[in-house]
């Protein structure tokens, strides 16, 4: 390619709609979330069933918000919910993350794109059940990655993983903060990218993801913001022998990202902080949605809102598809 690189991702849905920056749902709804949370909050860390809550607070910009450890009630009272909460605080749960909490029994707070996260990690034996107080959010939306945090949530800056979002309200928690808006039916643009990436022929999708891993810094950001990623090593630092080169050239960066892919097929949860926080605006979030696709389609299995007792990568069936094996 010549010139600039050619952006399919971010344009491939533009159309001439006039931009609409008007509130996508009463901003109350984020108001009575915030004054449950708080509530029990101060009663988990006031009548000592828990050593910590892990939760949100107000960041640094307005409308922004950031993961908040609260070991009292006063730093409790200070959490909150907001369109800025995009973060998947099941990341503090894995063994490799707990250090940053107090021994004991904690509490989390949850949207429902992240319950998949939790069971991940219990399935992993990363932790118990038992040992969590999950408060689940009525959550309408955050802001998806670029959005103006001072402006209201808006058809224009919601998250493109909300737009398809079916988990709106969380179930299986110990407590449910906030009620649910009425929702609007908003265009499913990732799927509708999905789809056009699937119409390509597959010299066109090589050239698609070549383009867009040749960006890569290899920041690791998107390692480093996934639950899922808590080994004590990862292959791709190893360098005796050396599995991934780890300078930000073609060859390595294609691995890189294709080696993580593989590595969370069957447990992403779907979050998309991975991509949310590239600095190269990678679209990591369709390929792991595709390698979703794959799973379910030769196996019949996704990632779930509760613990499984396997995935689809960890067992055996006789009626397992091997068409693959030549």
């Amino acid at each position: 390619m010549n010139g600039a690189p050619t952006r399919i991702y971010s344009h491939m849905m533009a159309n001439d709609k006039q931009s609409d920056d008007s509130p996508l749902v009463d901003p109350g709804c984020y108001a009575a979330a915030t004054a449950a949370i708080r509530a029990e909050a101060v009663r988990l860390l006031e009548a000592g069933e828990v050593v910590a809550v892990v939760g949100y607070r107000a960041g640094r910009r307005a409308g922004s918000a950031m993961p908040e450890v609260a070991v009292n009630a006063a730093a409790a009272a200070q959490l909150l919910f907001s369109p800025g909460c995009q973060h998947n605080l099941a990341l503090f749960l894995s063994k490799a993350k707990r250090d940053a909490l107090p021994k004991g029994k904690v509490a989390i707070v949850v949207k429902g794109c992240d319950l998949r996260a939790l069971a991940g990690l219990i399935n992993e034996s990363q932790f118990k059940r038992d040992d969590v107080h999950v408060i689940g959010v009525a959550c309408p939306g955050v802001y998806g990655a670029g959005a103006d945090h001072a402006k209201p949530l808006s058809t224009d800056s919601v998250a493109k993983k909300c737009r398809e979002c079916k988990v709106h309200l969380p179930t299986g928690v110990d407590l449910v903060a906030g009620t649910l808006p009425p929702l609007a039916e908003l265009e499913p643009l990732e799927a509708q990218e999905m789809a056009r990436l699937e119409a390509m022929t597959p010299a066109e999708r090589w050239a698609f993801w070549t383009e867009q891993f040749s960006r890569c810094i290899r920041c690791l950001a998107c390692r480093q913001v996934c639950p899922f990623c808590f080994c004590t090593q990862c292959l791709c630092d190893r360098n005796r022998p050396q599995a991934v080169d780890t300078s930000p050239r073609p060859a390595g960066n294609t691995a890189w990202h294709l080696v993580r892919a593989m590595h969370l097929a069957g447990r992403c949860s779907g979050c998309a902080e991975c991509e949310r926080v590239c600095p190269m605006d990678i679209p990591l979030n369709l390929l792991n949605r595709k390698m979703a696709q794959e799973l379910y389609e030769l196996y019949g299995f996704e990632a779930a809102m509760q613990p499984q007792e396997q995935g689809a990568l960890t067992s055996y069936r006789d009626d397992d598809d091997e068409s693959f094996i030549k």
